[in-house]
């Protein structure tokens, strides 16, 4: 069978962590930020983890990663 091809734009998107899960930035972060308070602005810089019930999908998006 030919090579899968991986979605460019999961690539961009999602990481592997060591232990295998995924991790991805958090939204909310883009604009409007004015109304937003210091915490939850400073809260939203950290990577989150991808749900388990959604790895199966993002998996069939990134076959090699």
């Amino acid at each position: 069978m030919p090579k899968m091809k991986t979605n460019r734009g999961a690539a961009k998107r999602f990481r592997r962590t060591g232990s295998g899960g995924l991790k991805r930035a958090q939204s909310f972060r883009r604009h409007i930020l004015t109304k937003k308070s210091t915490k939850r602005k400073r809260h939203l810089r950290d990577d989150a983890v991808v749900a388990p019930c959604d790895m199966k999908m993002i998996n069939r998006l990134l076959p090699y990663v």
